[in-house]
């Protein structure tokens, strides 16, 4: 049963949706005014991703991200959010110190950041982190393939389970996330039979990021799809439209009216 655009979207709708064959459409965003407008068209679920850290922030990867940083976008996104379910990402360091800091620093993520779920990356040495998370009643979205809090031990962004051995691995880690009791997991940037092979395995939504098309649902950051960012795209990523050309008309449009005293007109001003 498709729900209405008005109708809120919790975990549970997650299963639901894979166990009918609905796809599931999810976006990366970090602000009120975008989150507020995809909310508005109908969009199932908003991830504030550390993906803000090169997005927002400008930095080069995501490890300078803060658990402040995530929740401060956090909180912006939900001001602007009525339907679709926010998820808070884990920013390095805010998981794998110790499981008790990592419990505590999900429920600072539902407490301040406002948000109804959190994303942690990582596959087999994650199992205990998600289950103490569990147990306090966060649900857990799990991350495998191109983790990018692990950029350094990859060498970089690079296709992941290419190798018998890595698709192994990945396998082995989805079913243990599933048995730990994830709602779902992204899979990035992974072969597409491999994307597949873990959709058709597991009982809980795949969502794919560079995984192809046979995963549950997609997920893109928002400055991607607009074309906003001018970091360079890896090969999954479909940009809808140039919004940093629009931009770029306009503020010179402005620039010139300023110039050549056309603007303000008297339309602008005050009597």
């Amino acid at each position: 049963m498709r729900l209405l655009k008005s109708e809120k979207i919790t975990v549970k709708d997650f299963i639901r949706m894979k166990e009918e064959g609905e796809k599931i459409t999810m976006i990366s965003a970090y602000t009120y005014p975008i989150a507020k407008i995809i909310d508005e068209i109908g969009i199932d679920s908003i991830l504030v991703g550390d993906s803000l850290g090169m997005n927002i922030l400008g930095h080069e990867n995501t490890l300078n991200v803060t658990l402040e940083d995530s929740i401060r976008h956090t909180q912006a996104v939900a001001k602007g959010t009525n339907r679709a379910l926010i998820i808070g990402d884990m920013p390095f360091l805010s998981f794998g110190v110790s499981v008790e800091e990592e419990t505590k620093n999900a429920g600072r993520l539902i407490q301040e950041g406002n948000c109804e779920a959190v994303k942690l990356e990582g596959g087999e040495e994650r199992i205990e982190d998600i289950q103490a998370i569990k147990s306090i009643g966060i649900p857990v979205l799990g991350h495998i393939g191109l983790t990018p809090t692990y950029v350094n031990m990859f060498g970089g962004y690079k296709v992941q389970g290419r190798k018998t051995e890595d698709e192994e691995r990945l396998l082995k880690d989805a079913k243990l996330l599933e048995d730990a009791g994830v709602f779902g997991m992204v899979l990035e940037a992974i072969p597409w039979k491999l994307g597949k092979k873990i959709t058709e395995e597991i009982s809980v939504p795949t969502i794919g990021i560079g995984a192809g098309e046979y995963c549950d649902g997609q997920v893109l950051v928002i400055d991607d799809l607009i074309g906003l960012s001018d970091i360079v795209k890896p090969k999954f990523v479909k940009k809808y439209v140039n919004t940093q050309e629009i931009i770029r008309k306009a503020v010179k449009s402005y620039m010139e009216d300023v110039k050549e005293s056309s603007f303000p007109s008297e339309e602008y001003r005050y009597d």
